[in-house]
């Protein structure tokens, strides 16, 4: 799957990329503060940090299209639906974030934690990804990194969902974890939107590549 080289804006270009990298730090200190939970807590606010940033990059990435354009390399939609899918990755991850205060949680479990790897490989595949966009790599074992990854994180959520039932937890504990999950797998799944959003680029790019020839 490889795009023809972009003739995107590179200032827009260039504020997908600080907004994929602002994912991937997000769900870097998110595995953290998962991984060390309490002792690491302090990190939830460097995570809201990063979600003031996403918010900012957002805001800016569409000012940008409505001060410049594309560049002709990009449709206004999906620049649109890109930059809220990356916004919506850390508005997930912050989410997860509070959630851990909110609920009280004394300590991580196991799954949650590998939810938290899931993610952090997936925003590693969404940074990688960008980047390559922006040079006109191919951007194919990323998407397809990112879907495998997906498929991955349904199966350990729906394993994980069903082990708080079958293990006598208490049931506010269970309503907690189960939040946590599907606050963890929505992350994960707005991943999964960043790589429809680009394989939709992708296959616009080729079909005007072929078009001029």
């Amino acid at each position: 799957m490889r795009p023809a080289r972009t003739t995107a804006d590179p200032g827009l270009l260039s504020l997908f990329e600080a907004s994929a990298q602002n994912v991937e730090d997000t769900a870097r200190l998110l595995h953290a503060l998962l991984a060390d939970y309490p002792d690491h807590a302090g990190l939830a606010t460097d995570i809201l940090r990063c979600e003031h940033d996403g918010d900012r990059l957002a805001h800016d990435i569409k000012a940008q299209l409505a001060r410049y354009g594309t560049g002709g390399a990009l449709e206004p939609a999906d620049v649109h639906a890109l930059a809220d899918a990356l916004d919506d990755i850390v508005d997930h991850a912050e989410e997860a974030a509070d959630q851990l205060s909110l609920y009280a949680v004394e300590a991580p479990i196991d799954a949650a934690l590998r939810m938290t790897e899931i993610l952090l490989r997936c925003a590693s595949e969404v940074a990688g990804a960008l980047r390559d966009l922006t040079v006109g790599a191919d951007l194919g074992h990323h998407l397809d990194a990112i879907h495998e990854l997906e498929h991955t994180g349904d199966q350990v959520m729906r394993a994980a969902v069903a082990a708080l039932f079958v293990e006598g937890i208490d049931p506010m504990t269970v309503i907690r974890w189960k939040a946590i999950f599907e606050t963890l797998e929505a992350a994960v799944d707005d991943c999964e939107r960043v790589a429809d959003v680009l394989e939709g680029i992708v296959l616009k790019a080729g079909r005007r590549a072929r078009a001029v020839r």
